[in-house]
């Protein structure tokens, strides 16, 4: 390693110390709100991250991570189950905090001739936008005479080039697919404009919060309606300021690309 690689290098944080300082960050946002950390969770989305960067945060006891990209997460998910299946059984697990298994999250776009190919891998998809979409789900989930957990994503943010149902549409699609036996509605999930000043994303969450209030109050849904995925690493403060539970954060932890390359020197 050079010298200007070794400076380069010690004036970057740790993956461990960023995980820490997001850690930190949300703890400090729920506060502000009277919630704990404990209730907003953290999918660390691996878009850009190394497979070495994942095997460092699951070993830290990270279990929640999250794919935009379909064929990304069919690959690591099959790494991180074969090297947590082979460190487990070799014993090395059981001297720290290391899991078992992992929670796959579906943040992306999703195409439905991808839809069965998913489905045995993911906890969570966060991205239903079409009745389409849905009724490809409850097909393949049928199937396998299983229930999959989605969120219904919404455009609060009136941005023609973001996904999402319209929020106005929000209550029917969601009491149309509580007729399908095979999928389960947990929430929503919406995506802020890419702005500098995260403030300017505070009325696009506050939005969604509150339709998912409206909702909820309908008596459409139950109890299990409850998770609210808004918040990403330029915003996931206001995010929890409005009500997120649960935030997707990918460069505040893994880094950009050059700290990336760095991490690995």
């Amino acid at each position: 390693m050079t010298a200007s690689r070794r400076v380069e290098k010690e004036t970057i944080p740790s993956l461990q110390g960023r995980y820490e300082a997001v850690r930190e960050r949300i703890e400090q946002s729920a506060k502000r709100t009277g919630r704990r950390v404990e209730d907003i969770i953290l999918v660390a989305v691996t878009k850009h991250a190394s497979f070495d960067q994942i095997r460092d945060l699951v070993e830290l006891g990270h279990i929640d991570l999250g794919e935009n990209r379909m064929q990304n997460l069919v690959q690591r998910a099959a790494q991180v189950e074969e090297y947590l299946s082979r460190l487990h059984q070799l014993g090395a697990g059981k001297k720290c905090d290391v899991p078992k298994a992992v929670r796959w999250h579906m943040i992306g776009t999703l195409q439905r001739n991808k839809v069965r190919k998913l489905l045995p891998l993911v906890r969570l998809i966060h991205s239903i936008d079409s009745m389409r979409l849905a009724e490809e789900i409850q097909i393949a989930a049928g199937r396998r005479d299983e229930v999959i957990e989605v969120l219904i994503q919404v455009n609060t943010s009136s941005d023609k080039k973001k996904n999402g149902i319209a929020p106005a549409a929000a209550l029917h699609v969601i009491e149309q697919i509580d007729t399908m036996v095979n999928i389960k509605v947990r929430g929503l999930m919406c995506m802020a404009p890419m702005v500098e000043d995260p403030e300017e994303a505070r009325s696009v969450f506050v939005r969604c919060q509150e339709l998912f209030d409206e909702i909820s109050s309908e008596g459409a849904v139950d109890e299990k309606f409850n998770l609210l995925s808004m918040g990403m690493s330029n915003d996931f403060e206001v995010a929890i300021e409005c009500g997120s539970n649960l935030v997707r954060i990918g460069s505040e932890i893994f880094g950009q690309p050059e700290t990336i390359e760095a991490d690995l020197q």
